[in-house]
């Protein structure tokens, strides 16, 4: 096991829009069990997390669709590239490589926010 999360949900990640926010706790969730996971653990909570943004950005995009959401394009491209990167890493992660998935569990705790 690996130490605590480091991104922890709380009042100060509310959007104050239920639906978003609790996909967002979701994620928080999914993240946390990413970074105290065992490395034989990582393939199978990367996969989830890989389900997990699928739905999640597929959700926001319509929103910000929906709502003229005035940075939607940008927001949009960067759902886009995050979830080629979780899909790059993933086939990476099959072949051992440990590292890059954890990389990438730190790059999303920081992007976050």
């Amino acid at each position: 096991m690996r130490d605590k999360p480091t991104l922890t949900w709380g009042d100060e990640l509310l959007m104050g829009h239920g639906p978003m926010d609790e996909i967002h706790e979701e994620f928080v969730q999914l993240i946390g069990q990413l970074q105290t996971a065992d490395d034989a653990q990582l393939p199978e909570l990367l996969q989830k997390m890989e389900v997990h943004l699928k739905h999640h950005f597929a959700e926001e995009d319509q929103w910000m669709l929906s709502t003229n959401f005035p940075p939607r394009d940008c927001h949009i491209d960067e759902h886009a590239a995050v979830l080629k990167s979780v899909d790059e890493v993933r086939t990476k992660l099959a072949e051992g490589n440990v590292t890059l998935c954890r990389d990438l569990t730190k790059a999303l705790v920081d992007w976050f926010p």
